[in-house]
């Protein structure tokens, strides 16, 4: 991998992640007037955990059953005012956290959105040590189409070394064998370039991927997370990016062979839903503490804290406190970089929506090889997928940067 490339790359999409940090107090209500021609996705936050993982960098908190039932209520009145506002959405995706973790509440949550919108598809998230028989008969039995297992090694010692400790390889394996067959897209997460991962332990963890017969696999690189503690949260931070490409290579060699890549980082046989709904819908709405939407070219900004996410709704009926207006450049980057992400650019759609605001960039991109051009669209070619998916880690990051200020300040 050209390291010069990578490293001009980090530093162009730095600076634009920076721009996460200019928010605007507040928001603009004109921004929710429903326009249904956007036809936007819904994405809802469940931030609860009964163990905290040392790596993770998401809004989560531990779990705690009178404020997860408060929670769940302020959720219900979030949706019932989208609803009231005029808006429909056809998918939802549970992101956390942890949406299984109190299966009563999520079933009620899900009903609910079931009967106020035109819901055709949701995807969920789970932890493996969840999945007993009896949870994975009531997902399907709530409709669930895609269920998403954070299995994020099937070493031991990784787990272990990671704080991990929730399910072992073993369990793993257990519950995405009570989930096989039962859901038309079983996908498994998984983390790579931990600091005591070797490549030897991420080929394995991809030969088994193959073994366990699912249709859908997603791989993360280590990111940071700046307001960790610990010594053990403190090693994930230094992460040596000069691996990170060494790890990819083997991903795309080995995955290739029985997967195609629906993102730069998920990998699917067939046509299967992925998680990242912000590819498939540009526009999308976010539910809960600490969830991001965007609209109108607006970045919306939900609170971090549930107690302050209950309190939120309870005066406002939503929980935005903070928006970015995108320039159109910035817009038209950003939906360049998702589409990108998501292997393919269309032509129509991009003139449609910005014209040539970003012809420079897709020129650069092409001199490069990190993309193609057909009539019809752009599309990441095999050696831009590494490149593509370091621009869309450092996205990531910049919202990272967000994420940690508004806890700290108990946003």
């Amino acid at each position: 991998m050209n390291r010069l490339l990578a490293n001009s790359i980090e530093k162009i999409v730095s600076q634009e992640g920076r721009k996460f940090l200019q928010l605007t107090p507040g928001f603009d209500p004109t921004v929710l007037q429903y326009d249904k021609s956007s036809k936007p996705s819904l994405y809802i936050h469940i931030p609860f955990c009964k163990k905290l993982c040392p790596y993770c960098s998401f809004n989560r908190y531990l779990y705690k059953e009178e404020i997860a039932i408060q929670y769940f209520q302020s959720l219900q009145k979030e949706l019932h005012y989208y609803k009231d506002l005029g808006f429909d959405f056809q998918e939802v995706y549970f992101g956390g956290g942890t949406p299984t973790i109190n299966l009563s509440l999520l079933s009620s949550c899900i009903k609910d959105i079931q009967n106020m919108f035109s819901i055709k598809e949701i995807s969920i998230e789970a932890n493996p040590s969840d999945l007993s028989a009896n949870t994975v008969t009531e997902l399907q039995h709530i409709g669930i189409q895609r269920l998403s297992i954070g299995v994020q090694s099937f070493k031991d010692e990784l787990l272990i070394a990671m704080g991990r400790r929730s399910h072992t390889s073993l369990e793993a394996l257990h519950s995405i064998e009570r989930a096989h067959h039962h859901f038309p897209t079983i996908n498994l997460d998984f983390i790579f370039n931990f600091p005591s991962q070797s490549l030897e332990d991420f080929y394995h963890d991809i030969q088994m991927v193959k073994k366990c017969g699912v249709n859908q696999a997603t791989f993360y690189p280590l990111m940071p997370s700046p307001h960790k503690k610990s010594a053990m949260e403190r090693q994930f931070q230094a992460i040596d990016s000069k691996r990170e490409s060494s790890f990819y290579h083997l991903l795309q060699e080995e995955m290739k062979k029985d997967f195609q890549p629906s993102t730069c980082w998920c990998f699917s046989k067939g046509d299967q839903k992925i998680d990242e709904y912000i590819i498939n819908h540009p526009e999308y709405i976010g539910i809960g503490a600490g969830s991001v939407g965007f609209l109108k070219d607006t970045f919306l900004v939900n609170t971090f804290h549930p107690t302050n996410y209950i309190e939120q709704v309870e005066k406002n009926h939503v929980s935005i406190v903070m928006q970015k207006k995108a320039t159109k450049k910035e817009a038209a980057r950003y939906f360049m970089l998702t589409q990108l992400f998501g292997m393919k650019l269309d032509l129509v759609e991009l003139e449609k929506r910005y014209q040539k605001a970003v012809s420079t960039e897709l020129l650069l991109l092409q001199i490069s090889s990190i993309i193609g051009k057909n009539k019809t669209r752009y599309y990441t070619t095999e050696k831009g997928m590494y490149y593509i998916g370091l621009m869309m880690k450092h996205f990531f990051i910049g919202l990272n940067a967000l994420r940690e200020i508004c806890i700290q300040n108990r946003l």
